[in-house]
């Protein structure tokens, strides 16, 4: 299953490329309830990554980030996004990602993160490790939060959650770690906590097709994934990735 998606994601980076490139002209818009965009190469992606699965896979469900979820009664759903980072799409930045998870009775069970321009394929299978670019990875053995490389984002601002977003986090972690980055794609940020390149990950006010495939490829490479809302909606869906012993070092500003 997992070189299954990873050849879906791939032909629908080639599809993501043909606009990225300029070889295919596309148009932005606002979406209607938050500041993120979306864009004719969203559309044309996501209809190819369909496309693809319901070839092989015909009688399972779909949940995609523009075309929604469909009325199938699968015990098997793939869960898509297919550009992850559409502002640094946009802005011709290369982090952006191509999302795509396989949950069966709503556990995920395979998954991959592909970032086309940088040439980089995470994946995992259930009970088979997970992988970049077809070589066994694991998350980072850095064991001191004022060591940590780490990764945030502001989903919660575009969703205009001003009350309680992420900037109150921000404004008290950042001081204590090493450095931080901002990529703008929840999957592969996730991707690169898997990968060891980042050290932990949190961000609040996400979807979960932000970030079905990216959290197993995280806990399928060693590490752990909390969901630290504490009951506020406003914080809904939140994420804090890191490996198992950072993470304990992480929780507690969360809680």
């Amino acid at each position: 299953m997992r070189l299954f998606i990873e050849s879906v994601a791939r032909e629908a980076g080639k599809e993501a490329l043909a606009y990225f490139t300029d070889m295919k002209h596309f148009t932005v818009s606002g979406k209607a309830t938050t500041r993120d965009l979306v864009s004719d190469a969203d559309r044309a992606v996501e209809k190819k990554i369909i496309e693809l699965i319901r070839a092989e896979y015909p009688e399972h469900s779909i949940f995609g980030e523009e075309t929604g979820r469909d009325t199938g009664n699968s015990e098997y759903c793939w869960v898509i996004d297919p550009i992850d980072g559409t502002q640094s799409f946009v802005k011709r930045h290369p982090y952006f990602s191509i999302s795509i998870a396989l949950k069966k009775n709503g556990k995920t069970i395979a998954g991959c993160v592909y970032a086309p321009v940088l040439g980089l394929m995470f994946s995992a299978e259930e009970g088979k490790g997970a992988f970049e670019n077809g070589v066994p990875m694991h998350v980072s053995d850095c064991d001191e939060i004022g060591n940590a490389a780490c990764a945030t984002g502001f989903a919660c601002l575009r969703a205009q959650k001003m009350e309680h977003n992420n900037l109150k986090y921000f404004n008290e972690i950042v001081p204590l770690i090493r450095d931080i980055k901002r990529c703008g794609s929840a999957a592969l940020d996730l991707a690169f906590v898997a990968s060891g390149r980042y050290d932990a990950y949190w961000e609040f006010s996400l979807a979960e097709y932000d970030i079905a495939a990216g959290i197993f490829l995280v806990e399928s490479a060693g590490g752990v994934v909390l969901k630290p809302s504490n009951g506020n909606p406003e914080l809904e869906l939140s994420v804090l990735a890191a490996n198992p012993v950072l993470i304990k070092q992480f929780q507690p500003f969360f809680e």
